[in-house]
């Protein structure tokens, strides 16, 4: 194994999208393309007409081609879908998801990975959430049919990942127990999923992809290290800048006046535990510049992993015009992130640029009325009668009440599934002409920006990012294994 000196987070639905890993892994890189919605994503891509006609070509390459056809049929509208009408539904998350949306996520996870590995031979990685947990099995197992290099996964404690990966990459049957609030100590959930139905006939079992735990200290990653079935191949260390779903403090939570979590002393990972592991490991939140991936190889870290400067670059997935406004906050020195501990449905801290117009205002906030149609974040809860339903804090709260949910767990709840898609410009419309507003999420190194932005520019690449980074080494070789 290689090792990046740079991985290219995995940000937002999207916005780490083929493109972009694409060009961070053609770069000597590790491109990480995000596999959190990305089943919406496909529907939504076929049905504004699939632009460049990238989503049919790796359709194509799906090695059983009646599941893409029937995707590609039931989805694609030829030259794009009328702008005032909304896209057509797909199937929700289930425990016992319905067989055309276990093909979805298969082939729309293999999709993406396709894409970005297309025309090269460099590192490709894909990173989902924990706490997504319905469709992590046939997401992870699409991405290897493409042959994804690594998986990272934060936003929870991925202990079942290591072990469920090794199983898939045997053609084994895999189980993955699924939280369900309100069980009984003694019953248990899982999710199942039996991957030689979704491989061509004597076709070879896919590779298993190295794992990375995104993690925020040294006792989780000493307990995934030591006391798991089967360890991670490494871990990311995230800090409290960083963007999307930040952990949240340790301890009791302490708001700041400006109603931001507070981090303290105990936040700071202890990065002499992480040495003493002997395991790989990268850092990350506000590591976007060469100083300070310098400074994280002198730690002893493999090297850094860098999301927010990646994130506005011209090749990510983030609508231009949301990108371009972005970019000329940071230049003025306005660009503000709040790191809100409501937003998110998931309990997690979430971090949001503050921008007129989206989700980031009240008032826009108001405006919209609740709806869950998504249904990513939903949570899984035990019914009185032993069956399992359904419920989202960010749901109409008059419904979230009726499924036994706590009232005050609906204060200042965002919808973030439908915000994150309308940031990649695929926004759901609804009835009555409401368009779904974005909700932008960055790392608090966006007021920095200006670091990969010439003189007289108002845009960057993916190349000005890496080359910025790489400047503070002596040496832009990756690192090998034995290193």
């Amino acid at each position: 194994m290689v090792y990046p000196r740079i991985i290219q987070g995995g940000m937002g639905v999207a916005v780490s999208n083929w493109k972009l890993a694409r060009t961070v892994s053609m770069l000597g890189q590790m491109g990480v393309v995000s596999g959190t919605g990305i089943d919406t994503v496909l529907v939504r891509r076929l049905q504004v007409g699939d632009p460049g006609n990238h989503m049919r070509e790796a359709l194509e390459h799906f090695p059983i081609k009646d599941m893409a056809a029937r995707i590609y049929e039931r989805y694609f509208v030829q030259g794009g879908k009328d702008p005032d009408k909304p896209f057509k539904s797909k199937p929700v998350p289930a425990m016992v998801p319905p067989k055309a949306l276990v093909e979805l996520l298969v082939v729309a996870n293999f999709v993406e990975v396709f894409l970005a590995k297309r025309g090269h031979s460099g590192l490709v990685g894909i990173n989902l959430l924990e706490k997504i947990q319905l469709p992590t099995l046939p997401s992870l197992f699409g991405a290897m049919l493409a042959g994804v290099d690594f998986v990272l996964m934060g936003a929870g404690i991925p202990r079942a990942i290591p072990g469920a990966l090794d199983r898939m990459a045997a053609l084994e049957p895999t189980e993955l127990s699924i939280y369900v609030a309100g069980a009984a100590s003694d019953e248990t959930y899982t999710n199942r999923f039996v991957p030689e139905e979704y491989m061509a006939p004597g076709a070879d079992a896919p590779k298993r992809p190295q794992f990375l735990a995104i993690v925020t200290s040294h006792i989780l990653a000493n307990n995934l290290a030591k006391k798991s079935s089967v360890p991670p191949d490494g871990f990311v260390i995230e800090g409290a800048t960083a963007g999307g779903h930040n952990a949240p403090p340790r301890g009791a939570m302490v708001l700041s006046e400006t109603g931001e979590p507070v981090y303290g002393p105990r936040d700071i990972p202890d990065l002499a535990q992480f040495r003493e592991l002997g395991m790989p490991f990268w850092l990350a939140g506000s590591y976007g510049s060469g100083g300070k991936l310098r400074e994280a190889i002198e730690e002893g870290a493999q090297g850094v992993q860098v999301g927010t400067p990646f994130a506005f670059s011209e090749e990510s997935g983030i609508d231009p015009e949301l990108k371009a406004r972005v970019i000329r906050a940071a230049l003025e020195g306005a660009a503000r992130v709040h790191t809100d501990p409501l937003a998110s449905p998931t309990g997690f801290p979430f971090k949001v640029l503050q921008m007129a117009g989206t989700m980031s205002e009240n008032v826009v906030y108001e405006q919209r009325e609740r709806i869950c149609d998504l249904g990513y974040l939903r949570e899984a809860y035990r019914k009185d009668d032993g069956t399992i339903g359904y419920r989202c804090a960010s749901e109409p709260i008059e419904d979230f009440l009726a499924k036994g949910g706590d009232p005050a767990e609906t204060a200042g709840r965002k919808c973030v599934c439908n915000g994150l898609l309308a940031t990649i410009g695929l926004g759901q419309r609804r009835k009555g002409g409401y368009e779904e507003v974005p909700i932008v999420t960055s790392g608090d190194d966006v007021a920095n920006l200006n670091r990969f932005i010439a003189r007289g520019q108002t845009t960057y690449t993916a190349k000005d990012v890496i080359d910025q980074l790489l400047s503070g080494i002596a040496s832009a070789d990756p690192v090998s294994a034995e290193a």
